[in-house]
Formats: C-alpha cells, sequence, structure tokens
C-alpha cells in the first residue's frame, strides 16, 4: 500500500472501496480589485452565482426528502431563503460597486452576518451559523470555480469511502447508504456525533485521522478497518484480498454471537446482569428489540431535531417514542428528554458558545424554554401509554432542575387531562448522573427521582476536563482513570443504599474490558449499542461477579489510568483468556 493513516475507531467493520473526498470548508478568496466597466459583469457572476447555488440546493432538497423525509430536506429551505434575502444581495452589491470582487464581496457580507449571528440573543438564530456557513462555501466554490464535492453526486453502488474533516447536519442528512460504505473523519473521537451516528448507521468509521483531508486526493482505492483505526490508501490485491477474508471471518463472528440472544446475562457465579439496547433513531427499534436486549437503556432523543429547519411537534415526537416502546413489548424504555447543545445542536447549528459543552445544553436549555420542554413531557406522557416509559433528564447537577422539572411534568399531564388525551401520570423520573458533582453529591437526589443512569462520556470528559470531541486530546480522555472509577463506584453504592434502579448508559459499556470493570464496581444493568449486546453478553457469561470486583477495586485503587488498564487486562485474561481480552 502506499500509506496508512490511523485515526481512532469509531465504528467497527471493514470496507473497501473508493475515497470520495470532501473539502467542505470556506476556500480562501484572494483580494482582487476590479475596474470600473467590470462592475456589471461582477453583479452578474454574483447572481449567477446564486441562481446555480439555489438550483443545486434544490436538487438536494428533493432528494433528502425522497430519503430522509420533509422535515429533514427542510434545512435546505433555510438556505435557500438566505441567498433570496435583500439585506445580503444589496451588501454584496455594494461592495462590487466599490470595485470589490464578487468573491471577495460576498465573503465580506458572509462574515459580517456570522458575526451578527453569533452575537444573536436567540439559540435558535445563533445555530443559523452553520447554514450560512453552508451558503458560503457553496456559492463561494461556484465563484472560484473550485471543484465541487458534493457527495449527492454519487452514484448508488458507488461503494464510497467519505473522507472529511467532520459531518455537520446539512452533510449527515445526504448520506445515501447505498452510495456511502464508510466514514472517515479528520476531528472527532469515539464519543463524538458522527461516531455515535456511524454506529447508529452500522457503518464502519474512523475519526481524528487529524489531516487525511490534506493527504488524500481523492479517488483512492482504500481499506478502511473501523475496529483497529486503519485507513490504507492503494492497498496491494494480496492486502484486498486478506481484509476481504478478515471481514468474511467477523461476519461469520458476529452470526456465531446472534445465538447469544435468546440466553440469559448471567455470570458464572450465577448473577444476572441485565442488558439493554442504546437507540439513536427509531429506526434502530427494530434491530434492538433482536439484539437480545431486556429494553431501552438509554434512547436519545436530539437526534430528532439535528439538522432541522424546526422542532417537530407533540404528534410527531409521539410517533417516534410509541415505535420505540411498542417495538420492545413491555420490557423498559428508558427516554432521555432532550440533551440538545454542546455537539448536538438543531437546524444545522454548529457551537456558537465559547465553551458549548460547559455552556447552555440539556436540562438547562430545557428548563430555561419551557415552550419546547412542554412539548416533549407531553409526547413522553402519551406514549407511556404504550409500555414501560422511564424519563431520564440530562446534565443535571443540583435536584433543584429535578424539581423544576417535576413541575413542568406535572403541569404536562395537567394540560393533556383537560384536553382529554390518553396519557400515564406515574412515570418514573430519573437522573443521568454524569458530572462530578452529580456523582459526588448523588446522595442529595435519592428522594426525588427514581433511578440512576451513569452516562459515562460525559462523566469522564467532565472528571478528567478533556474534550471528549478533541482528536489531539484522544489519548488524554481515559475511561479507565481511578477517579472515574472511583465516582462510579460511589454512584452505585449510594443507589443501592437506597433501593434506587442503577445503571451505565455511556459508550464505556460496550467494550468488553469496561464492562469488566462495571460489573466488578457494582454496576448491573448496562445498555450498550444493539450490536455489542451479543459480545457483553459473551463477556457476562464468561466472568465472575467475585473476579471483576477483586479486580476493579483494585484498578480504582491504582495511581494512573495505564496502571488501572493493565490490571484489569492481566485479570481479565486470566478469566478469559488473552485473545478474548484482545479484543
Amino acid at each position: 500500500m502506499d500509506k496508512k493513516l490511523t485515526g481512532i475507531p469509531a465504528s467497527p467493520g471493514i470496507a473497501v472501496g473508493t475515497v470520495h473526498l470532501l473539502r467542505w470548508e470556506v476556500p480562501d478568496v484572494p483580494q482582487r480589485i476590479i475596474p470600473d466597466d467590470a462592475i456589471p459583469r461582477e453583479i452578474a457572476r454574483l447572481h449567477d452565482a446564486r441562481a446555480r447555488a439555489k438550483d443545486r440546493l434544490t436538487t438536494i432538497r428533493d432528494r433528502v426528502e425522497r430519503t430522509a423525509g420533509p422535515q429533514e430536506a427542510a434545512i435546505f429551505d433555510v438556505q435557500r431563503e438566505v441567498l433570496d434575502d435583500r439585506e445580503l444581495i444589496a451588501g454584496s452589491e455594494a461592495l462590487i460597486h466599490q470595485n470589490l470582487s464578487a468573491e471577495k464581496a460576498f465573503e465580506i457580507v458572509m462574515l459580517e452576518w456570522r458575526e451578527r449571528f453569533a452575537r444573536a440573543g436567540h439559540p435558535m438564530l445563533r445555530e443559523r451559523i452553520g447554514d450560512l456557513k453552508d451558503v458560503e462555501i457553496r456559492v463561494l466554490t461556484l465563484l472560484l470555480d473550485l471543484p465541487d464535492h458534493d457527495p449527492v453526486d454519487l452514484p448508488k453502488g458507488a461503494k464510497a469511502i467519505l473522507v472529511t474533516h467532520d459531518l455537520t447536519p446539512s452533510l449527515t442528512v445526504q448520506l445515501d447508504r447505498d452510495a456511502i460504505i464508510a466514514i472517515a473523519t479528520d476531528a472527532g473521537t469515539r464519543t463524538s456525533h458522527v461516531a455515535i451516528l456511524a454506529r447508529s448507521l452500522g457503518l464502519p468509521a474512523i475519526v481524528g485521522l487529524r489531516t487525511a483531508t490534506q493527504q488524500l486526493q481523492g479517488h483512492e482505492t482504500a481499506i478502511l478497518d473501523g475496529s483497529t483505526g486503519l485507513l490504507a490508501i492503494n492497498p496491494t490485491h494480496f492486502e484486498i484480498d486478506a481484509y476481504k477474508e478478515r471481514a468474511r471471518q467477523e461476519a461469520l463472528e458476529e452470526a456465531d454471537l446472534r445465538h447469544l440472544a435468546t440466553l440469559d446475562a448471567v455470570t458464572t457465579d450465577g448473577v444476572r446482569i441485565t442488558l439493554r439496547a442504546n437507540v439513536d433513531l427509531p429506526e434502530e427499534a427494530d434491530i434492538g428489540a433482536t439484539s437480545g436486549a431486556e429494553g431501552v437503556g438509554l434512547m436519545r432523543t436530539e437526534f430528532l431535531v439535528v439538522g432541522r429547519a424546526t422542532m417537530p411537534d407533540e404528534d410527531e415526537q409521539y410517533k417516534a417514542y410509541k415505535r420505540v416502546v411498542e417495538a420492545f413489548g413491555g420490557k423498559p424504555v428508558v427516554i432521555r428528554t432532550f440533551d440538545i447543545g454542546g455537539d448536538k445542536l438543531p437546524v444545522g447549528g454548529f457551537p456558537s458558545e465559547p465553551n458549548p459543552f460547559l455552556g447552555w445544553r440539556a436540562i438547562r436549555m430545557c428548563l430555561d424554554q419551557p415552550e419546547l420542554f412542554s412539548v416533549q413531557l407531553r409526547a413522553l406522557l402519551r406514549a407511556a401509554v404504550h409500555g414501560d416509559v422511564r424519563i431520564m433528564l440530562p446534565l443535571v447537577v443540583t435536584v433543584d432542575e429535578v424539581r423544576q422539572a417535576r413541575k413542568l411534568l406535572d403541569e404536562a399531564a395537567a394540560e393533556l387531562e383537560a384536553r382529554g388525551a390518553k396519557f400515564r401520570r406515574d412515570v418514573p423520573l430519573g437522573v443521568m448522573i454524569e458530572t462530578p458533582a452529580a456523582a459526588v453529591a448523588c446522595n442529595t437526589f435519592v428522594d426525588d427521582v427514581a433511578f440512576f443512569s451513569i452516562g459515562t462520556n460525559d462523566l469522564v470528559q467532565y472528571t478528567l476536563a478533556v474534550d471528549r470531541g478533541n482528536a489531539n486530546l484522544a489519548m488524554r480522555f481515559t475511561p479507565l482513570h481511578p477517579a472515574v472509577l472511583r465516582l462510579i463506584r460511589r454512584t452505585i453504592f449510594t443507589a443501592d443504599q437506597h433501593l434506587l434502579d442503577s445503571a451505565v448508559c455511556g459508550e464505556m459499556a460496550s467494550q468488553p474490558l469496561m464492562a469488566f470493570a462495571l460489573i466488578g464496581l457494582g454496576v448491573r444493568q448496562l445498555s450498550v449499542a444493539p450490536r455489542s449486546v451479543p459480545l457483553v453478553k459473551r463477556i457476562v457469561r464468561s466472568i465472575s461477579v467475585a473476579a471483576a470486583q477483586e479486580a476493579a477495586n483494585a484498578a480504582a485503587d491504582a495511581a494512573t489510568a495505564t496502571e488501572s488498564e493493565a490490571i484489569l487486562r492481566e485479570r481479565l485474561a486470566e478469566v478469559i483468556g488473552h485473545d478474548a481480552a484482545a479484543d
């Protein structure tokens, strides 16, 4: 092969295909002064580029409406409206009359708009920055006569490996799984939006490649190994055959694991572990329900709003929740209220706060926007009629937030009652423990909630002060750090003392070594990606709680994450063998 690029494994699987390079970045615009007699021609160029960009957006919109639905397609209506804005057009023409080229004039106006939107008081307006950036890229690409890398052009059966800097919501809704077989990005980590989405879609993916978009030209033949994080460029026929054989072996192993779906998750010393599935999209419910999962431990609802022009109404949300609840036939379905903000933004947005993960997100945004939150709460109470729904609040740091949410939940019930709608009032309300504050003070919640669910992605991020989405910090994102293990142990101990249900629903539980550690720390309910349920079940059935406890306590007492991991890996290998422990 010509070269190997190594990133962070984000979604398992092997893909052999052709690199489709998508450089979706605002291009550099050279300074160009035009003579007076060229002004009419530059204005005509501007309008021609606007018209062509609108045509392009119309094509994309129609395609997305067919493949993803009208709500997802509406994001491109917003962008078409931006192109028709009179202020934008007048501002650009005014700068051209000052002898600037069309591209420089358009760039300056868009820069002013983005700065203005970033200062806007309303968050939905701030998040329009993403639409502005998309429009700017599209128009400047045309004015500068640059290659158009829009993924909409890929024909079905293209077997393309999409390589891009990051996957924005507007790009995400264009993904055609009949054309794109794998994803590789410069940015991101195992817990970033693109990684979670890839796992949900069952697409092999690598993130955190840092410079792949700079090193590749596009159209290269490549092997993407989502299990090891390797992107091999221009491999030999021998290497391609070897990877195809590996893919075949992995498919056989996956088929072998499927027989575990009907078996109980019981350790060798007779302790039952409840395995549930994480569900990102309602469409995944059927996969989760047949994976052997005993319900849903985490249904993420922000994917109902990310990449859209408008928020879903009550009926649309109710139908989405109902679909998942009915798929699991009476088994528990834990639904997390909107975790909007951070790296998950509606209306095609990009984070516009200096520290989005420390900013206005999740329960904070919902409590400050009761008109938005109440719609979701009413939909959840209605969906609860169809099964065992449990509501979970994200990023809670004080019991005051739980009490405010409870008040809104009571008001939502009263509103449904007043209008004669069918709903369930006694829906259990729980919290995610995902900050050091919540973990240390988890005893303060016990009288106000029905359950704890530990969100390990954010718990690691906030405990270690490591941005989970920053590829440069990926090596420092260490879930087995003793501080994290001690917080988890404390949370589970407190829940057990007060007879509260407790679970772990973060990505940590999906990996065998992590699952071994969590069971040793006292966790008896794990929620993982549907495709990981059989793998984790196999681990559960291979270990004893006694061995896991001894290993986890030793790891929690270690001095570093490296020592902690070494202890757990050695102890797990003693139990299940070195090869299995290395998975």
